[in-house]
């Protein structure tokens, strides 16, 4: 959600086009499960709904309730969400000590050999498209405005909205 920024933000979801400019990145985000390594679940090559009913779930509240009912359709109700987070590495504390699995995007948080952890690709898969919005009419500096011409470049697309 945008507040009152004056530069641009990367958003999980499609900002307000009547007050927001916008690109939608060329790659999506991949959904799973973050989880330390030496839990029976983690031996899993994928999780699915039926893995993660009854267990206790951290997970983004705007997420839990846009993103992860996509994926889970009519079993939410299997769900427990033990906890929401506004910043995943409060929660992949919570899950690295062993209090609950965590729901979140590939590579935000160490999953290496040594760190303990794994990430584990929800299936069937899940994906969430970003975006770069910025406020409607923002004047720029030169610099900026290079800046913009160059990702929509590589990105490849013109605006979600506006220009």
């Amino acid at each position: 959600m945008l507040r009152s920024w004056t530069r641009g933000v990367v958003l999980a979801e499609m900002p307000d086009t009547s007050k927001y400019e916008s690109l939608i990145f060329p790659e999506t985000d991949s959904w799973g499960v973050v989880m330390p390594a030496d839990v029976p679940l983690a031996q899993k090559e994928s999780i699915t709904v039926d893995d993660l009913a009854g267990l206790p779930l951290f997970c983004s509240g705007h997420s839990w309730k846009n993103d992860i009912p996509r994926w889970a359709k009519d079993r939410m109700d299997d769900l427990h969400l033990e906890g929401s987070f506004g910043l995943v590495y409060n929660a992949s504390v919570f899950a690295k000590e062993h209090l609950g699995y965590m729901l979140s995007f590939d590579k935000l948080v160490d999953t290496s050999p040594k760190s303990g952890m794994v990430f584990r690709p929800l299936t069937p898969k899940l994906e969430t498209n970003l975006y770069l919005a910025w406020k409607k009419y923002q004047t720029f500096s030169p610099i900026a405005e290079r800046f913009l011409k160059q990702i929509k470049k590589s990105f490849g697309q013109k605006q979600t909205s506006g220009s």
